[in-house]
């Protein structure tokens, strides 16, 4: 057979598969809207008295907009999970003790909901600390100041604020019916978060805190499991579970209790100043068929889809805007090919195992070094298999059940019928995609760069200009002064000089230091920028030695000290500190003058956000426009207007040319950026060897380049027609160079070989032998149109540089023209049959490279 297409037309059979499969819709909603029990067992969780095998990811709500919200969800359900985990954000809820906010990208009664519109359940991870990056962990400022508080331990302030967030979101979700005894979709809540990483650090008293936080947990009556991940002595009936790389080696800590993987890490968080991490699909579809072939029924990716850091949410400190992680669905909302591919092909494999798999423990056969067979088999008869090599080096040709098979370094063979190979977790199947950014001119200028006369600003005042500034004796921390208000904070005094001071030298000139506990910090004499200093996410401390000219006279020194999100992790993080702590001093050849305990006057934050620039709800008339736009310069506003971006792809800005800021799009704040932050030389790797264990610097790109240069705007975010970007720079930019872009996807490729398992849905069908090149368009009202490259013999390359090799099929393009032209999605059967055999006793490879349009 040479293709099969999916035509256009609408015939009998398709019609008859639509109904049964709005039926089967009909079904799942139907029984997310019944009440259900949920318990568990050894095995896994049981949901109505049946053991479920699951698969979860990980979507954070504020991390993305309501309007994107049901096609993640789709994505994730067509990518074959069964439940999306979230964590519940305290401080976003809660930014003043007991003025709650659950509206906009915080409404998580409609993220749950439209959780359970698609048909999937729900994992709420209330904590209420929640670690993930995010600014101070998750726990509001005010919760710091309340008097005689400990974080994290066995200390009645904090145990009393923790209930009642607590209680309030199961509350909550209560009066929603959203708990699975109501007929809702959360089946499962976690309580406290990695506590076991660090409760060491807080002696006897963590122990008691736990038991009481399993207590207080349970006394809520949801009528559902809760879990502690990372929690070694989890009390029952709490279920410990893991978090990591892999966890197939994980055992909880009772033979009553499921093997649960809360946290499969699909890549890695970026910080400001470092390389991009990424981790090889083969990897992560390893760690997962490993878990499962070991025992495990509950498996959830951190993160299924990252999204977006917004406004000034990011913790840390150092943690990019971008939290994108590398995940299946990636942070615009596109699906990451081949990765959600592969793991989609991947879920359909382990559920055809599901009944083996509830049904009984493994058990274990060595097939040789590094050679493992794990079989789940019922007294009924239903059999299902994992073969392993876990070697890095070598492939491996193993005999199981009579049968040969060939086993690559550092993978997993699935066998539902404990026969047929169906996946093998190092050979991907599915497509990949090429994705282009395309950069558009939201202006009516044919100039490439937004002209001058597009921008209007306002100048920040350098150091104290904001009559709620206060003066007193010594250096404060910024913490405790800002409460975390703004990222900023002035520090300003005066020195007089009559030129015969002992710390000068040649003249009026000295040495300026700083010392800061971060995270950045700039130092300006008479109103002039004199140096700046910055730390990073291994140590935020800052240290600046600058020599200065002071003047005759008054001399006076504001230094601007500046967070970039606070402590999220590890023990006592909380009491973690920012800001100018000292010494400030003045060194000449022969003396040191300390400023530290000096007069020193406070500014908590910016003029400009007091008066509402940023959202432009202050006086316009500020709003300053001359023919030389001041450019280069710190602490200016700028704001310009411009035109919506045509079409629905997802929009970002390029914000190179500037230098450190925040950024408002319609007074929406899109989160901080930082072009000129540059990752290390080196690190990186033109490629990766999936084989062999993985870890966060492992895997690595960009080197040499700025972390993070597009920042997404979510479509929502913008209005048809007219729209204002308002931009506070910090440091020194040009805003004619920023350039607004479109996130695209320029080709769909597959490169499969012909000893491939065929796909898991002719398996289910007809058990073909046969492997499958399958092609989709990833837009609606899309079709395939053209076919840029198709060989099949033996090709190389990826996805946007194949090449033909030695060996070739002169009919291959043909072929895959015939078989995908015109359609949505194809399916080319990878064989001689289709293509003829260009090379006799040779492994051939199918690649083909389409655009869709």
């Amino acid at each position: 057979m040479v293709g099969r297409r999916r035509m256009k037309e609408v015939n009998a059979s398709e019609l008859s598969s639509f109904l049964v499969l709005l039926l089967f819709m009909l079904c799942c909603c139907s029984q997310l809207s019944a009440a259900a029990t949920v318990t568990y067992d050894h095995r896994a969780l049981v949901i109505d008295g049946s053991r479920r095998v699951l698969i979860s990811g990980s979507i954070h709500y504020p991390r993305s907009t309501p309007e994107m919200w049901p096609d993640l969800i789709e994505k994730s359900k067509n990518g074959g999970l069964d439940v999306i985990e979230t964590y519940v954000f305290w401080n976003i809820h809660e930014p003043v003790r007991g003025q709650y906010d659950f509206e906009g990208r915080k409404d998580l009664v409609r993220f749950v909901k439209t959780v359970a519109e698609a048909g999937l359940y729900v994992h709420l991870r209330i904590g209420p600390y929640v670690c993930a990056e995010w600014n101070y962990g998750g726990f509001p400022l005010w919760l710091h100041f309340i008097p005689g508080i400990k974080f994290r331990t066995d200390n009645e302030p904090f145990k009393k604020e923790m209930q009642r967030f607590t209680a309030k979101i199961v509350d909550m979700m209560k009066q929603e019916n959203l708990y699975a005894s109501q007929g809702g979709p959360i089946i499962l809540s976690q309580i406290e978060n990695e506590y076991g990483n660090v409760d060491s650090a807080y002696g006897a008293a963590a122990k008691t805190y736990i038991n009481w936080s399993a207590s207080m947990a349970t006394s809520l009556d949801t009528s559902v499991p809760w879990v502690m991940c990372q929690q070694a002595d989890a009390p029952d009936p709490i279920i410990n579970t893991c978090n990591g790389f892999y966890c197939d080696q994980f055992t909880p800590n009772s033979d009553k209790k499921p093997k649960m993987w809360t946290e499969n890490w699909t890549g890695w968080f970026l910080a400001f100043g470092g390389a991009v991490p990424y981790r090889p699909v083969e990897d992560i579809a390893f760690a997962v068929a490993r878990f499962f072939q070991r025992g495990g029924t509950f498996q959830n990716y951190y993160m299924y889809h990252g999204g977006t850091n917004f406004g000034r949410t990011t913790g840390g400190p150092f943690i990019s805007t971008s939290y994108d992680y590398d995940a299946p669905i990636d942070e615009y909302g596109m699906t990451r090919q081949p990765k959600w591919g592969h793991l989609r092909d991947l879920h359909k494999a382990i559920k055809l195992c599901e009944k083996a798999l509830v049904a009984t423990d493994p058990a274990y056969t060595s097939l040789g070094p590094n050679l493992e067979a794990h079989v789940y088999k019922t007294t009924s008869g239903i059999c299902a298999a994992f073969l392993a090599n876990i070697g890095t080096q070598s492939d491996a040709t193993v005999t199981f059940n009579g049968n040969t098979y060939h086993l690559p370094a550092w993978s997993v063979s699935i066998l539902p019928d404990c026969q047929n190979v169906v996946f093998n977790t190092a050979q991907i199947n599915s497509q990949a995609t090429l994705s282009a950014t395309k950069y558009i001119k939201p202006y009516s200028q044919d100039s490439d760069d937004i002209p001058e006369s597009a921008w209007k600003f306002v100048k920040e005042p350098v150091g104290i200009s904001k009559s709620s500034a206060f003066t007193k004796v010594g250096l404060f921390e910024q913490i405790n002064t800002t409460a975390d208000a703004s990222d900023y904070l002035w520090y300003s005094i005066s020195v007089d000089v009559t030129g015969n001071e002992p710390f000068l030298f040649s003249g009026t000139q000295t040495t300026l230091q700083v010392e800061s506990l971060g995270h950045v910090l700039h130092a300006f004499i008479n109103g002039q920028l004199e140096g700046s200093g910055m730390g990073n996410s291994d140590n935020s401390k800052v240290t600046l030695e600058k020599t200065i000219t002071l003047i005759h006279g008054k001399n006076k020194i504001d230094l601007l000290s500046a967070t970039v999100g606070l402590q999220n992790y590890g023990a006592f993080f909380d009491l973690w500190g920012a800001g100018i702590t000292g010494p400030v001093a003045l060194k000449g050849q022969n003396s040191t003058r300390d400023l530290s305990s000096g007069q020193w006057t406070y500014q908590i934050g910016l003029k400009g956000e007091d008066t509402g620039l940023y959202d432009n709800s202050g006086d316009s008339s500020v709003w300053l426009q001359q023919s030389a736009l001041p450019k280069n310069q710190p602490l200016i506003w700028y704001m310009t207007d411009f035109d919506a971006p045509e079409g629905n792809d997802p929009v970002a800005i390029d914000f190179t040319g500037m230098g450190k800021g925040m950024a408002w799009v319609n007074g929406q704040s899109i989160g901080r950026y930082w072009p000129t932050y540059v990752a290390p030389q080196t690190g990186c790797a033109a490629s990766c060897n999936y084989r062999g264990a993985y870890s966060s610097n492992k895997c690595l790109k960009n080197c040499g380049k700025p972390s993070q240069i597009l920042y997404h705007v979510p479509r929502s975010m913008i209005q048809p027609g007219k729209n204002k970007l308002i931009l506070f720079e910090e440091m020194g930019g040009n805003p004619t160079k920023i350039s607004f872009a479109t996130k695209q996807t320029s080709s769909i490729c597959g490169h499969v070989l012909e000893s491939h398992p065929a796909p898991v849905d002719a398996w289910k069908t007809a058990k073909s032998n046969a492997p499958i090149l399958h092609l989709e368009c990833p837009y609606p009202n899309q079709v395939i149109s053209s076919i840029n490259f198709a060989s099949f013999g033996t090709p190389y390359g990826t996805c946007g540089s194949y090449s033909h090799g030695k060996c070739s099929s002169t009919g291959a393009l043909a072929t895959v023209q015939q078989a995908c032209v015109g359609v949505k999605s194809c399916d080319v059967e990878v064989s001689i049959k289709s293509f003829g055999d260009p090379c006799r006793y040779t492994i051939k490879h199918l690649a083909v490279e389409a655009a869709c349009s």
